[in-house]
């Protein structure tokens, strides 16, 4: 009678602690009020430590469900539900429901089985120190007010952490939709999982195309089975999550993929330390989430992907629009090659012209960077020039040296696109970067469409450029043409002070076609230009002024200078002509203070030539109205 009252008293003082820790400890969640549990039970039980342990149906094990277990940890090992069965049978105490351990460590072992529907769901672990007196009666009490309140109260916290969960998945879901920013929407994953499981560790597995500013806890997603993790590239690649079980690291790991409506954009890991198991409510959650954060990032990308095609399109008809308006062949590649290092953030770009189609025979543009005019840079454009040779099509690079281990450059990514129009290739335009992976697929897709669409204007702005070199030169000597010279000394009449203009006729021409034959007079006529051109260079315009007649324009060069010009133009000929031939030139000049139009500056030097005929050729005149 005494042990019974004994009894209904230790049982109504349990009953009372744990009342008022549920009504005291709602607050700081079912892991503190798990260790409250096992605080209530050491002390009701006066032993050293007391532990809850869980079945684990996934897992067949029963598992220690304390946070703070692997802090202080029992001495004894992890039961499988094999294991507990031998001991219910073999280390049961006679007429009771508790389990007695072997001694280890100065310690009694003692396992209470917890139980639910006459199904045991789990155990409670506690250590005697052997001097203690133990009394069983009061370890079945504890099993059996723990079994109740244990039922219920994780029914009742799961009721409060699903409450939480989709209040919080809510808000979530609410920011997702109004950002388009990638790194918002997946720095708010990592954020909400961290504040609703901060036992758990997160990781971001995405492909090596997207880059961050976030301090994310981002690693790069590995496709191929014998590299990187087998189960997080089967999550990406069938969209359905994942389970890892690591016995040797002791933890588990859920992957979960980040899936919209059209793809699946990454795989969200999550890591159970030690012995934290994944329970149902948690996989579900986490699954809710990432579907709904897949969807965001679907449609931020989506909207990002629009805004940039919107960006590109306004690039290529901004580039067609200027290329198309008539401009010089250099103004075009200079052009483009700013459009491309600013918009490609490219450190190199350089803009190659093949003659005739043949890539062996090529010309860098001046408007190239300057890498292209530098000694070193012939080896990697000769092998860039063959590839587009043989292959005919774009050269898209994303790691040079992985690609040619024993070929050094020092630009990793390459792009080099074909320029073709009418099926005849053009040139090349080469986009280099030394990052390796610098420039995406996006990008060489934008670079092919700007080049094709440049081409066309490449194409007229040398059709155009060579129609004018046609108009101004003249045929034959490939100076320019008496209308060029008239012009451009119009021009000077209106920009400069003064200039000098001297013409020049081949002595005897007649006699040397009647010699040698119209074919050979020709080509005395080509030699003496060759002569005229060598001398005046940059300082003058040269051209031929009809027949065996040439003539020059100095411009800012006073009389005496042209005349000293002249005289020397006159022995070069005599000297250097084979068969050897004589000019006669006559100069004239013009400043501010001159009266008349250009035509009497060309009349004054036609008399200056007609004195120096006169006076036996093979010599030179000026205007005697400037005096010498």
């Amino acid at each position: 009678m005494i042990s019974n009252k004994v009894n209904s008293q230790f049982r109504t003082q349990l009953k009372a602690r744990f009342f008022d820790l549920m009504t005291t400890d709602e607050q700081g969640g079912w892991s503190r009020f798990v260790e409250g549990i096992e605080s209530i039970i050491t002390d009701s039980a006066q032993a050293k430590k007391a532990c809850i342990y869980i079945y684990n149906k996934a897992e067949d094990s029963f598992i220690p469900i304390s946070y703070t277990w692997n802090k202080n940890p029992l001495e004894q090992e992890i039961l499988t539900y094999q294991d507990w069965l031998w001991l219910c049978e073999n280390q049961m105490v006679m007429g009771t429901s508790v389990i007695a351990c072997e001694h280890s460590n100065q310690n009694d072992r003692y396992l209470i089985p917890l139980w639910n529907h006459d199904e045991t769901y789990g155990y409670i672990s506690i250590s005697h120190s052997l001097e203690e007196n133990v009394v069983l009666s009061d370890l079945e009490i504890i099993g059996e007010e723990v079994s109740n309140v244990y039922i219920k109260m994780r029914t009742y916290f799961q009721s409060l952490d699903d409450e939480k969960r989709h209040e919080r998945l809510f808000k979530v879901t609410a920011k997702f939709h109004s950002s388009m920013n990638m790194d918002d929407v997946l720095a708010e994953i990592i954020d909400t999982l961290r504040q609703l499981y901060p036992v758990f560790d997160y990781y971001l597995l995405l492909s090596h195309d997207y880059s961050s500013a976030h301090e994310l806890p981002i690693r790069e997603l590995v496709y191929d089975s014998d590299g990187g993790n087998k189960s997080s590239a089967q999550a990406y690649l069938t969209g359905e999550i994942q389970f890892e079980e690591s016995w040797n690291d002791r933890q588990s790991c859920f992957y979960a993929p980040l899936k919209g409506k059209q793809g699946v954009y990454g795989v969200l890991q999550v890591v159970a330390p030690n012995t934290v198991q994944f329970v149902d409510e948690d996989i579900n959650f986490i699954t809710l989430l990432a579907n709904t954060a897949g969807n965001a990032l679907e449609n931020a990308r989506l909207y990002q992907q629009s805004k940039r095609l919107i960006t590109d399109l306004q690039l290529i008809n901004e580039t067609t629009h200027k290329l198309n308006s008539n401009l010089r062949l250099s103004d075009t590649i200079s052009f483009l090659s700013n459009q491309i290092l600013h918009s490609f953030q490219a450190e190199e770009v350089g803009v190659l012209l093949f003659q005739d189609g043949n890539v062996e025979d090529f010309q860098v543009l001046q408007e190239s960077s300057p890498f292209f005019s530098q000694a070193g840079s012939e080896r990697l454009v000769q092998y860039i020039t063959a590839s587009i040779g043989e292959q005919r099509d774009a050269l898209f690079i994303g790691d040079f040296s992985v690609k040619n281990p024993s070929f050094y450059s020092p630009y990793q990514s390459i792009m080099a696109i074909p320029m073709i129009q009418s099926e005849s290739l053009k040139g090349v335009v080469i986009v280099m970067h030394t990052m390796p992976y610098f420039f995406s697929f996006e990008t060489f897709k934008l670079l092919q469409s700007l080049v094709h669409h440049s081409t066309l204007a490449f194409a007229n702005s040398m059709l155009r450029e060579e129609l004018e070199r046609l108009v101004s030169t003249d045929y034959l000597t490939k100076l320019y043409s008496r209308k060029h010279l008239d012009e451009a000394v119009h021009k000077h009449y209106d920009q400069d002070q003064d200039g000098s203009f001297i013409i020049v006729d081949i002595d005897n021409f007649k006699q040397v076609n009647d010699t040698y034959g119209h074919q050979e007079g020709d080509r005395i006529i080509v030699e003496v230009s060759n002569l005229l051109r060598q001398e005046i260079g940059n300082k003058g315009i040269t051209a031929r002024w009809g027949g065996e007649e040439l003539a020059i324009y100095l411009p800012e060069v006073d009389v005496n200078e042209a005349y000293k010009i002249g005289e020397e133009l006159v022995r070069k000929v005599r000297d250097y002509t084979n068969p050897r031939v004589t000019i006669s030139c006559g100069v004239s000049y013009w400043d501010a203070s001159s009266e008349g139009e250009v035509v009497d500056l060309f009349r004054r030097a036609d008399r200056a030539l007609y004195e120096a005929k006169e006076s036996g050729k093979d010599c030179i005149k000026h205007d005697q109205m400037m005096g010498k």
